[in-house]
């Protein structure tokens, strides 16, 4: 070991671990996510999520050291915390070319059961399909993909040279947007940021140096806000992952009430799916699943009818090996 540390440039980068941490709740159907503001001057990006170093010194375990920096940063205490993946893009950051420095993320997702601004110290709440608006399709195709998506994407796989660099480029892009016969799926946001982010179709291409600034830049008004240095891959991530693990995990009653209607409960999943679902399916799933039990309450909030109130029937967990709402997908197809 000795030997080897003796061969390593003094410009050798040094590695440090950062966790970042992605806190999803949902306020009147709009799935947010809680981001910080910078301080001005400190970057070109204006949000991050919250993170910060983890010290082995200070805290025992990597969650123990998230949940400090999320209850400093924002002032809330997590319960529902899983850990995502690990992040190490080179556009990090690197630090001082004498001594540099590469910071590597670990990401986690947590789940809040309701926005509470009153908690929050500088920071903001925002709805996640402003990150990523070609993911909502709760009211049809979202017109980013015909309008800007797509004629990019044909484009860049037209630039290639060679057929069978063309056949693999477009096969890549067919696959993640649902092109062609694959239909929509969900769970491949981060597929689809990472091929926007290659062919330079959202804002961190640029900053990162991934392609040169065009004289016209006004085609990233339209592709998300851009978050600190690798923050919305991280979230990408995140977003994937929740789709995943809801069809799986019921995870989902982490961000409902104590008692909620069947329709709360379908416009939840529909906000995190960015899909809508067929009402009687749905509620003929949720029942044969076991997932929820009604109670003696009808809520008078609906504007007609009072509407049964039901409770997440927490037996299931015990009952089956890995409960969850598995809806059906529509498989969208948004190309020929």
């Amino acid at each position: 070991m000795q030997n080897y540390q003796n061969k390593v440039s003094k410009s050798e980068p040094k590695v440090t671990i950062d966790l970042s941490a992605v806190l999803v709740s949902l306020s009147d159907g709009i799935p947010k996510v809680l981001l910080i503001e910078n301080e001005k001057g400190e970057n070109v990006i204006n949000h991050r999520l919250p993170f910060g170093p983890f010290n082995p010194n200070i805290n025992r375990t990597m969650e123990e050291s998230v949940r400090k920096w999320v209850l400093e940063q924002t002032g809330l205490r997590l319960a529902f915390v899983e850990q995502l993946y690990t992040f190490g893009d080179r556009f990090r950051g690197i630090i001082n070319n004498d001594d540099p420095v590469i910071p590597v993320s670990v990401g986690y997702l947590a789940l809040i059961s309701r926005v509470t601004p009153e908690n929050l110290l500088g920071s903001i709440w925002l709805d996640w399909y402003k990150l990523f608006p070609w993911e909502d399709w709760r009211n049809g195709q979202p017109k980013i993909l015909d309008l800007i998506i797509k004629p990019n994407l044909m484009a860049w796989i037209q630039k290639t040279k060679g057929h069978n660099s063309r056949l693999e480029r477009r096969y890549r892009v067919e696959v993640a947007f649902g092109f062609s016969d694959f239909g929509w799926d969900a769970e491949r946001v981060l597929e689809r940021y990472e091929l926007l982010y290659e062919t330079g179709l959202v804002a961190e291409s640029l900053i990162d140096g991934k392609i040169p600034f065009p004289e016209e830049d006004s085609i990233y008004d339209s592709t998300g806000l851009p978050l600190y240095q690798d923050h919305r891959r991280i979230l990408a991530t995140a977003l994937g992952r929740l789709r995943s693990k809801i069809r799986y995990r019921p995870v989902i009653f982490e961000l409902m009430p104590k008692v909620f209607t069947l329709f709360e409960l379908q416009k939840v999943v529909e906000a995190l799916s960015g899909e809508n679902l067929h009402k009687q399916n749905f509620r003929r799933l949720i029942e044969t699943e076991g997932l929820v039990e009604q109670t003696e309450m009808v809520s008078e909030k609906t504007g007609g009818r009072p509407a049964k109130l039901y409770r997440f029937r927490r037996e299931v967990i015990r009952e089956k090996p890995s409960p969850g709402v598995r809806f059906s997908r529509k498989g969208s197809k948004i190309l020929n």
